[in-house]
């Protein structure tokens, strides 16, 4: 049961209900948000707090009996037969749980899930927080994959986004990670920086190619209504992110890490090998399930979608009272899944088969071929490299045109 003191109502008898019926077959993730942060940086609007934000109402250990709840509760819903194939952790800064904290995380993971032999493992780490014991650690709790934000290695860009680390510390924790012996390594980059110049990012593209990273995600930068991004920006004391200069920094990354022997694998990551791609994201643009444990956290099984309530005392007080950690769920129209299998395999470099899409939508999908913004690989319609800079035009194109 998903609610141990009371029947499934609106939001869980939907969540119930897919989880006996899913197919244990489909490939299935768990991701595991840690709230927590040392800082709040000032372009990031996602669901962390720092200590000062949160003051006593919750804590890294009230906040892991909570997840230990969730374990309980996703385990006995999906049923012995679910075997889990990637585990994500993300935030937030699950760094600054220590290498102990993550591995009691994984412990109580392993405790009511089979992982499979060759599970792939994640956390998300900020540099300031690692060291070459912590790498160590990590290895021997059986993480196999760390990715650590980076975003810039110029100072004043860093400034800019409110980020904390130095500008050298990620490359060197990169080295650290692959010292202790860890094979998969991800540098997270983030372009189009109000003050970013040319220079700027060239050197941070440097600073990345001297590391023995198999794997670079690189995002443009949003600006998110809410942050102290957005205010400076509104104020006039910062430039709104060009486009133009976005699609040139695009290329100027995807130019050189191609170079370099990382290609292309989704729109906004490149990796050395198929090996070294991430397989628990690789589960999401499949439309795979997963289960997101943690304040805010969303979940996706058998075309059911759910989301967790965002604040961490709360969290842990429906968890505790025996309630579902769920603040909505839906279930996915055969057109809602259809929509989100074409904007998430376009984006990957397999393409998305052309067999897939409606008539009107193929129509159009030979339209965009026509104009050099898609190609025919096989069977699948494959996004070109300057189809890449316009992706999510060329998406919404397609599917307006079956509406």
């Amino acid at each position: 049961m998903v609610e141990s003191r009371s029947a499934p109502n609106r939001v869980t008898e939907p969540i119930v209900d897919a989880c006996a019926h899913a197919d244990p077959d489909t490939g299935f993730g768990l991701y595991i948000h840690v709230p927590f942060c040392a800082t709040r940086c000032g372009y990031c609007d996602f669901n962390t707090y720092t200590a000062g934000e949160l003051g006593s109402s919750s804590s890294p250990e009230s906040w892991q009996a909570a997840i230990d709840r969730e374990i309980d509760v996703a385990a006995t819903l999906l049923g012995p037969a679910r075997r889990v194939s990637t585990v994500f952790v993300g935030g937030g800064t699950p760094s600054l749980l220590g290498s102990d904290g993550l591995g009691r995380l994984l412990d109580s993971v392993r405790r009511r899930f089979d992982l499979t032999v060759d599970a792939e493992i994640t956390t998300e780490s900020n540099p300031e927080s690692t060291s070459p014991e912590f790498f160590d650690g990590l290895l021997d709790a059986g993480f196999t994959r760390v990715s650590l934000g980076m975003q810039s290695a110029a100072r004043h860009v860093l400034a800019t986004l409110d980020r904390t680390h130095t500008p050298g510390r990620a490359a060197a924790a990169a080295r650290e990670a692959a010292a202790a012996g860890f094979e998969h390594i991800n540098l997270d980059l983030i372009y189009g920086t109000p003050g970013e110049t040319d220079d700027d990012l060239q050197s941070s593209i440097d600073a990345v190619l001297a590391t023995p990273v198999d794997h670079v995600s690189a995002y443009a930068l949003i600006v998110e209504d809410g942050t102290a991004l957005a205010r400076r920006i509104r104020r006039g004391e910062l430039p709104a992110p060009d486009d133009d200069v976005l699609a040139d920094r695009y290329v100027m990354l995807d130019t050189q890490l191609r170079a370099a022997g990382l290609d292309w694998y989704e729109v906004s990551n490149w990796a050395r090998s198929p090996a070294a791609a991430c397989r628990h994201n690789l589960g999401y643009w499949r439309s795979d399930d997963w289960w997101g444990l943690g304040p805010g956290a969303h979940s996706h099984v058998n075309g059911v979608r759910w989301w967790n309530v965002k604040h961490p005392a709360r969290y842990a007080q429906q968890l505790a009272e025996g309630h579902s950690a769920a603040a909505d769920s839906e279930e996915l129209t055969e057109t809602d899944r259809h929509n989100e299998l074409v904007m998430l395999q376009l984006r990957c470099r397999a393409g998305l088969p052309s067999t897939l899409l409606r008539r009107a939508e193929l129509d159009e999908a030979d339209r965009q071929c026509q104009m050099g913004l898609l190609r025919r690989s096989g069977g699948n319609l494959v996004l070109t490299e300057r189809g890449r800079l316009l992706a999510d035009g060329v998406i919404r194109e397609i599917l307006l045109a079956g509406e």
